[in-house]
């Protein structure tokens, strides 16, 4: 990973928690930050001894989004490219957490806007404290909801929400996320570190070659008809038979003990 303190990246136990550390910003997003994460994501795919991703923030807020500092109108340069700015910095990083065939656990500890609320809901499973808020907060500056906002929003609760969430910028907060569909839950904060670590650490423990597999097939549901999820249900049913891990889930519950999964 680069030398950064913009990320700080932990290894535990399978575990690997990279948490946003630019706490006097909001942890917004600069290049440097994005490259570190980037990286840190990078090890997630290549090194096998990680078999799950916690992503937090430190301080008061999870993400607030692009650093607007780096885009300041008032030095009078010339207007940036942002569409060069989503197609280097976020598409990569919402693609590398979308295709780690890892699980990813997000831990939102407070306000998550713009595309830092995209990125969280990226994550496989995101759980949040109740003072938590998320914010689509494009429309405030005149844009458009990126880091796949657009695509996940409409998808998870329909187009009537996403659309007034995405015009109007409005602070939903966690419980309602939740109740919506949006999250997996909300927590107290004071449980929101405990158990969010607690997740990761019993996914990284798991069959994780099959939670691979399980998340492939679930996301290539949006886009395919039923007849071709059945198909790839089927390569992967398949995969997975000859896994050790399901030889191992399989042996274990004969022999009525905790089995011992490698993600092989």
């Amino acid at each position: 990973m680069p030398d950064s303190e913009t990320v700080i990246s932990a290894f535990e136990n399978g575990v690997l928690t990279l948490t946003l550390n630019r706490p006097d910003k909001l942890n917004s997003f600069n290049e440097e930050m994005h490259l570190a994460l980037r990286s840190g994501f990078d090890r997630a795919h290549s090194d096998p001894t990680v078999r799950a991703v916690l992503l937090t923030g430190a301080g008061r807020g999870f993400c607030a989004g692009q650093d607007l500092g780096d885009r300041d109108p008032r030095k009078g340069n010339e207007a940036p490219d942002l569409g060069q700015t989503v197609d280097r910095l976020y598409n990569p990083l919402v693609r590398s957490i979308r295709n780690l065939e890892k699980p990813v656990v997000c831990a939102v500890n407070g306000v998550a806007a713009g595309a830092g609320a995209n990125i969280a809901l990226v994550c496989d499973i995101v759980l949040a404290a109740r003072s938590a808020r998320f914010i689509q907060a494009f429309s405030k500056i005149g844009l458009i909801p990126d880091s796949g906002g657009t695509w996940s929003l409409p998808r998870i609760l329909g187009e009537p929400r996403a659309k007034a969430l995405a015009l109007l910028a409005e602070p939903l907060d966690a419980e309602t996320a939740a109740q919506w569909g949006l999250i997996w839950k909300a927590v107290p904060d004071e449980d929101l570190q405990r158990e969010s670590k607690e997740l990761a650490l019993r996914l990284a423990a798991g069959p994780t070659r099959g939670f691979g597999m399980t998340k492939r097939a679930i996301q290539a549901a949006a886009t395919q008809s039923l007849d071709a999820s059945l198909d790839l249900e089927k390569d992967l049913q398949r995969e997975a038979g000859r896994s050790a891990d399901y030889a191992e889930g399989v042996t274990a519950f004969l022999e009525k003990r905790k089995p011992e999964f490698r993600g092989q």
